[in-house]
C-alpha cells in the first residue's frame, strides 16, 4: 500500500537523487504521519478513559508527540532543501540531521513522562475496566503502526534520510508499547493482577534507550563521521582507472547532508608526460566520479618523476622502514632536490588513526636511516591524517 501511495502523490518517485523528488518523499511521509498519528492518539485515549487505563493513555499521548515528530520531519525537509545563501554556501541539507536529533530527544521525554505516570499507578493502582471494544481498537492500532514502521523504514532508507529511520525507529517502538500495554490488560483480566503500571515502566525503559541509541546515531553526521566505505572504494577505483594514473592519495569527504557531499583527492601522474592530456585525463576523472556518486569532486594532478635515480634508491628504503611502525600507512609526493653540501628528501608521511608514535620520533627513525644510506641526505617529512581507508 505504501509503494501505491508513493506512486499516486510522489511525481517522478524513482529520481531518488533529484534534490526536489526527495522532498517530497519527505513532505509526504510528513503528512502519512500527522493523519496517522492523530487517529490513533483519539482512539487509544479515548479507549483509555473508558476503561481507566494509564499505560493507555500514556500511549495515545506518545502518538501526539509521534504527530509533532511528523510536523518537524515536514518542517525540517522544507527547511533542508532551502538552495545556498551567502551565510550557507553548502546549503542547508544538515537541518535534517537537526530534525533526526530533535524527533530522539523527543522520545526519550516521552519515555520520561510515560515512566513517571507508570510509577505513580503501581504506587496508587486503580482497576481496569475491561472492555472487548478497547482489544480491537487497541489491536487495530497494532497494526496501524506496524505499516507506519515498515512505510518510514521504507522511504528512509530509498532516500537515506535518518530522520525518517528515526521515525520509523519510534513507529517500531509504539508496536512494542501498544502490545505490551494490551497483554498488560488481558492478563489483568485473567488473573485479576494489576500489571498496568508495570507494563508502562516497561515500555517506558524501552522508549528511553531507543532515544538515547537514536541520538548517537543521528548526531554522528554532525560530528563528522567516516565516509562510506564503498563511495570511498568507488572514488579511487574511479581515480586509478585513468590512463597513466601513478597513485591516489589525500582523499578527503565532506558531507553537509543528503545530496550535498564533497570530495578532493591528489592524483599523481609522471611529470615527463604532456601536461594537457593528464589536465584533461583529471578533469574526466572528476565529471565520473560527480557523476555515478552525485558529489561535487575536486581532483588535484601532482606531477612526480619516475626515472630519479636517488627517488629509486631511496623510496623502497623508506617503505621498508614505515611498513614496521604501527598506525604509518604510506609515503607520497617523493621529490628531491640536490645541492651542492646535501640532498633533500622530500615526501609526505600517511598517518592513520590508529597511530600512537610521535611525528617527531618516526622523522628521527627515518632521518637516521637514510643518513646510513648517505650522510649528505636531509628529510623534509610533511604528516598527512588518512582520513579515509584506501
Amino acid at each position: 500500500m505504501g509503494k501505491l501511495l508513493i506512486k499516486i502523490f510522489v511525481k517522478n518517485s524513482e529520481d531518488v537523487k533529484d534534490p526536489k523528488v526527495r522532498e517530497n518523499y519527505g513532505k509526504f511521509a510528513g503528512m502519512v504521519g500527522i493523519i496517522s498519528n492523530l487517529l490513533l492518539c483519539g482512539m487509544k485515549i479515548s479507549v483509555g478513559l473508558v476503561i481507566n487505563s494509564i499505560a493507555v493513555i500514556a500511549d495515545g499521548i506518545n502518538n501526539l508527540s509521534d504527530a509533532s515528530s511528523s510536523v518537524i520531519t515536514l518542517i525540517g525537509f522544507k527547511l533542508a532543501s532551502q538552495p545556498e545563501d551567502k551565510t550557507h554556501p553548502y546549503g542547508h541539507a544538515r537541518i535534517e540531521y537537526l530534525t533526526g536529533l530533535f524527533i530522539s530527544i523527543l522520545i526519550i521525554i516521552v519515555g520520561l513522562f510515560l515512566l513517571r505516570s507508570s510509577v505513580d499507578k503501581i504506587l496508587h493502582p486503580l482497576s481496569l475496566d475491561f472492555d472487548y471494544v478497547s482489544i480491537i481498537v487497541l489491536t487495530a492500532a497494532i497494526l496501524i503502526k506496524l505499516w507506519q514502521t515498515f512505510f518510514n523504514m521504507y522511504v528512509g532508507k530509498k532516500i537515506s534520510s535518518l530522520a525518517l529511520i528515526a521515525t520509523g525507529t519510534d513507529s517500531r517502538n509504539d508496536v512494542i508499547a501498544t502490545s505490551a500495554v494490551l497483554a498488560g490488560i488481558i492478563i489483568t483480566k485473567a488473573t485479576g493482577l494489576q500489571l498496568d503500571g508495570y507494563m508502562g515502566s516497561l515500555v517506558a525503559f524501552f522508549i528511553i534507550w531507543s532515544g538515547i541509541k537514536l541520538i548517537k546515531e543521528t548526531s554522528s553526521p554532525l560530528l563528522g563521521e567516516a565516509p562510506d566505505p564503498e563511495m570511498v572504494r568507488h572514488i579511487a577505483d574511479t581515480a586509478k582507472s585513468g590512463k597513466g594514473v601513478l597513485g591516489i592519495h589525500d582523499l578527503v569527504v565532506h558531507n553537509y547532508g543528503p545530496g550535498k557531499i564533497f570530495a578532493s583527492l591528489h592524483v599523481e601522474v609522471n611529470a615527463d608526460t604532456d601536461i594537457m592530456a593528464n589536465h584533461d585525463m583529471i578533469d574526466n576523472i572528476e565529471r565520473k566520479i560527480s557523476s555515478d556518486l552525485n558529489i561535487h569532486c575536486v581532483v588535484h594532478m601532482d606531477p612526480v618523476r619516475t626515472d630519479d635515480p636517488v627517488v629509486k634508491k631511496v623510496r623502497p628504503e623508506i617503505l621498508g622502514i614505515i611498513k614496521d611502525l604501527q598506525g604509518v600507512r604510506d609515503i607520497h609526493d617523493l621529490r628531491v632536490v640536490s645541492g651542492p653540501t646535501h640532498t633533500n628528501i622530500i615526501f609526505d608521511v600517511v598517518l592513520g588513526s590508529e597511530c600512537v608514535i610521535d611525528e617527531k620520533e618516526i622523522g628521527d627513525i627515518i632521518e637516521k636511516r637514510l643518513k646510513q644510506i648517505d650522510p649528505g641526505y636531509f628529510s623534509v617529512i610533511t604528516f598527512d591524517r588518512a582520513y579515509t581507508d584506501l
